[in-house]
């Protein structure tokens, strides 16, 4: 039995190898090198098209970092390549773009199991098969997945940052909706006139990322950044994200502008900053941010992003284990299913290969628990949700601690330590 697997990306590469190095014969299909998308250029498989950073390296400071760890206990080829092709970073693990790319793509075409093939792929195909096509996925192919996902499908990522709960300064922000309604369903962070007009200040003059071409048009035509909005007149963000109208503290106060926090999770340990969505750098979002007194000393969990990113409803239309709802032999991965960033997206890729191959070989795909930041991350894919947003790993998606730890160095050491153990009892699992 062969399955095809579509996209050469991390998440399809993760995908070929770990199914053809089970013994499962792969048809991966690609349009590199005949054909590019707008963001690439090099013809091999792997391609990093923004950064050459996998983002941190310690398990136990850094999500990220924990999650590369998980991978590189469960065979990841996206790590074996990381290694080959480190390139000094500090606590970082970075690359040589090229190198990086060229391991993966001999690891695939060196591979007896794995054949590939260049062409476009226009429709999802019948038959045992991984869509791992991307955020640029091809207007045709789009056309198809918007068919068998009820016709949901995103063409560009607006989201706003996330903070940690347990670092919000509780002195300054209170519970409650608008009028008194939604009970403790907001958290509300009050600035006086003096503390908005210094913040829309810098956030007016704060340095954005550059967008590339095929970014601007999705997303500015979608969405209003709150920096461009800021930048609109002095009041501009007092009628719309930032007003406050309708909420008073419990003395009855009311406030020249308020940021409303809205929960991200069900357990109430991460928030997103409502209407926040921009395109700041990512150290920029953090000085101006932390200007608004509740957000002083602020964990930023995952920082607000703006680019084309073609994404399913995933809770809507996915198993926890990358399968359809609607079709238990199609699976998806990579970012297309509404994870954020390189090494997110290929640790998609290598969980929909080891689901598939449990039912190919006649078992039922075991979910890592989201002690783990795999399995947390397995979690946001196919959790309800009303406002589902891609995620990228951090340690507020993880399953609280067992034990209230208060010092944040001890308490990640804790998860780490936690998502260590049980991601090795999940690797017995599926190689019992």
């Amino acid at each position: 039995m062969k399955v095809k697997v579509i996209g050469g990306g991390l998440a399809g590469a993760e995908a070929c190898i770990c199914l053809a190095e089970r013994g499962v014969e792969v048809v991966l299909y690609d349009i590199k090198p005949r054909a590019f998308t707008p963001a690439h250029s090099d013809g091999n498989y792997g391609e990093l098209v923004c950064s050459n950073s996998l983002k941190g390296n310690d398990p136990y400071t850094n999500a990220c970092g924990l999650l590369k760890e998980e991978m590189r206990r469960l065979g990841s080829v996206t790590m074996r390549a990381a290694q080959a092709s480190a390139v000094p970073a500090g606590g970082a693990l970075a690359v040589e773009r090229h190198a990086f790319a060229q391991y993966i793509t001999d690891a695939i075409k060196s591979h007896p199991n794995i054949t590939t093939v260049c062409e476009e792929v226009e429709r999802v195909p019948d038959g045992w098969c991984i869509v791992a096509t991307g955020p640029l996925t091809t207007d045709r192919l789009s056309e198809s997945i918007k068919g068998i996902c009820g016709g949901q499908l995103h063409f560009y990522d607006a989201s706003a940052p996330i903070v940690s709960k347990d670092s919000l300064n509780f002195g300054k922000c209170f519970y409650g909706d608008r009028y008194g309604k939604g009970g403790d369903d907001y958290i509300n962070c009050p600035m006086d006139k003096e503390e908005y007009e210094r913040f829309t200040e810098a956030l007016s003059g704060a340095e954005r990322a550059v967008l590339h071409d095929f970014d601007k048009r999705e997303i500015f035509e979608g969405c209003m950044p709150v920096e461009v909005l800021a930048s609109r007149g002095r009041d501009s963000l007092r009628f719309a994200m930032l007003k406050p109208v309708g909420l008073t503290d419990a003395e009855g106060r009311k406030h020249y502008a308020v940021l409303q926090l809205r929960k991200e999770n069900k357990e109430g340990t991460a928030y997103n900053l409502v209407g926040f969505q921009t395109n700041l750098k990512f150290g920029e979002q953090k000085r101006v941010f932390s200007m608004i007194p509740a957000l002083a000393d602020a964990e930023f969990l995952r920082y607000g992003v703006m680019h084309r990113n073609t994404y399913i409803n995933s809770p809507d239309c996915l198993n926890a284990d990358f399968s359809l709802k609607s079709n238990p032999q199609t699976f998806f991965a990579g970012q297309i299913t509404g994870v954020e960033g390189y090494v997110e997206s290929a640790a998609s890729g290598l969980l929909a290969g080891l689901h598939m191959y449990a039912k190919l070989t006649g078992r039922q795909p075991v979910i890592p628990d989201n002690t783990t930041v795999c399995g947390a991350l397995s979690a946001h894919i196919s959790g309800a949700t009303s406002n589902f947003q891609p995620m990228n790993a951090n340690f507020g998606i993880l399953r609280p601690a067992e034990i209230k730890i208060k010092d944040k160095k001890k308490r990640y050491a804790y998860l780490a330590e936690r998502a260590l153990e049980n991601i090795e009892k999940f690797k017995e699992l599926y190689n019992g």
